[in-house]
């Protein structure tokens, strides 16, 4: 095979670091951001947060830039960036405190289930081997706090020479249901709300209906079956109501008020105000962070041999002060576009939201479906109404008899409103509700109202049945 040389000419998308760097920082959360520019300002000297001595910028400018005099002026836009306070103790991160005082890590660490459960266990008067057996059922518990594993499974895994049997588990499993939260480790539904029925009063009114319901019929219960389960226990519909109102005050899972999730913190990256009688949008500035590069480092390498080590730093919080301020910008330009077509939503709420998706919004801006797709994932809105993702306010739209569109928000708005204002005895079907719809003007399938109450955690018309 002989060789030979050749010349090609081709075309390729290659994405350099910056442009890798600005699509990362686009799709991230505002708390993301924060921690992302933490590890920033560890790893690179040539960043620093801003002292603050420059009064803030306006509200809705752009982010503004501070330099050395001695600077061009694209230098000074690429270099620095002064936004906001950094975080809610003010510029420049100088605290007047002890500087060892870390509030996060002073803050009160809640118990999980189990490490709660183990410290109860602790003060019993139990030997090694059933401290050993209750701590395996611990383990055992799911997160509704049931213990639904059969406990001839559970000694079936143990090892033959412990000899350990189901009535010995039994015993440890009573005793684990004394501990707090009470119930803990009941075997289903009915063995809890039977426990919570026992420590009840004898005078308590309905008790011994509500026992037999909880322990014989709570499927029917559950299914709203109300009149077969009035033709089983001969009673009447005044008495089964009053025996339900008591069982419904009861806990439906042993870990009911036992936090054991973490709390996730959202900060809005837009407040809506009314300004001129109309809605806009404008920069939260308590979300914005404060940045900029060191000059006494930037001009010590502007003198200097450009191979310095650091010159790929000085690079790199150049890229990183330029992508930041281009993010808020991006985010900006998107939210007031947002804002401007979702005007009667602000006004009048989620019946008049208007259809909206994401090349509507890129067409007008010139950007890239992908582009709108990262600007308006977790990042969050703040008005009178409340917190909202901006992806919220994008949804399909389905044609009305008038010609017009409507949004799918709208439609599960209306949908919501007529079910809430229906009778409890009598519900309405997702086939009632769509001839609603429709005597509305808005044409929606069954299968589609079904999907829509279903996306809302709404039950079907045979669990909103009330007596």
């Amino acid at each position: 095979m002989k060789q030979t040389l050749q010349l090609k000419v081709s075309q390729q998308l290659t994405l350099t670091p910056q442009l890798q760097q600005s699509i990362k920082l686009l799709q991230m959360s505002t708390l993301d951001l924060s921690s992302e520019l933490e590890r920033y300002l560890l790893e690179n000297p040539l960043l620093e947060r801003s002292d603050g001595s420059d009064s803030p910028p306006a509200e809705g400018d752009a982010p503004v830039t501070q330099e050395s005099s001695n600077d061009t002026a694209e230098d000074r836009q690429q270099d620095s960036m002064e936004l906001t306070d950094w975080g809610s103790g003010g510029g420049g991160g100088h605290h007047d405190g002890d500087d060892e005082f870390d509030p996060i890590l002073n803050a009160p660490c809640r118990p999980t289930l189990r490490e709660h459960l183990t410290a109860q266990m602790r003060e019993t008067q139990l030997g090694r081997r059933d401290s050993a057996l209750l701590a395996l059922l611990i383990d055992e518990l799911d997160d509704d706090g049931y213990l639904q594993t059969p406990l001839e499974d559970v000694a079936a895994e143990l090892p033959l020479e412990l000899d350990v049997e189901a009535e010995e588990l039994e015993t440890l499993r009573k005793l684990m249901m004394q501990f707090e939260p009470m119930g803990i480790g009941s075997r289903d539904l009915a063995e809890f709300l039977a426990l919570q029925l026992g420590n009840l009063p004898a005078s308590t009114p309905s008790l011994p209906l509500a026992r037999k319901l909880a322990g014989e019929h709570l499927a029917l219960l559950g299914s709203r079956d109300y009149t077969r389960l009035k033709k089983i226990l001969g009673v009447s519909e005044a008495e089964l109501r009053a025996a339900h109102s008591l069982i419904a005050t009861l806990r439906p899972r042993p870990t009911s008020g036992f936090d054991q999730g973490e709390t996730h913190y959202v900060a809005p990256d837009i407040h809506v105000v009314r300004r001129g009688g109309r809605w806009v949008a404008q920069l939260n500035r308590g979300s914005l962070p404060k940045l900029q590069v060191n000059q006494l480092y930037a001009n010590m390498l502007q003198q200097r041999d450009n191979s310095h080590n650091l010159s790929g730093q000085l690079q790199e919080a150049r890229w990183l002060v330029k992508n930041i301020q281009q993010r808020f910008d991006t985010i900006l330009k998107v939210s007031e576009s947002i804002v401007e077509r979702q005007q009667a939503f602000f006004e009048h709420g989620e019946v008049a939201m208007r259809p909206l998706i994401l090349r509507d919004i890129a067409d007008e801006l010139g950007l890239h479906e992908s582009t709108i797709s990262r600007v308006t994932t977790q990042k969050y809105l703040l008005c009178s109404r409340g917190l909202f993702e901006l992806k919220y306010f994008f949804g399909n739209a389905l044609e009305t008899d008038s010609g017009g569109e409507c949004s799918a928000t709208a439609i599960k708005a209306l949908i919501r409103q007529i079910i809430d204002s229906e009778d409890g005895k009598k519900p309405l079907s997702d086939s009632a509700i769509a001839d609603k719809l429709t005597a509305q003007g808005i044409q929606v399938a069954r299968r589609t109202v079904a999907k829509y109450r279903e996306a809302m955690q709404i039950p079907p018309v045979s669990l909103r049945k009330a007596l």
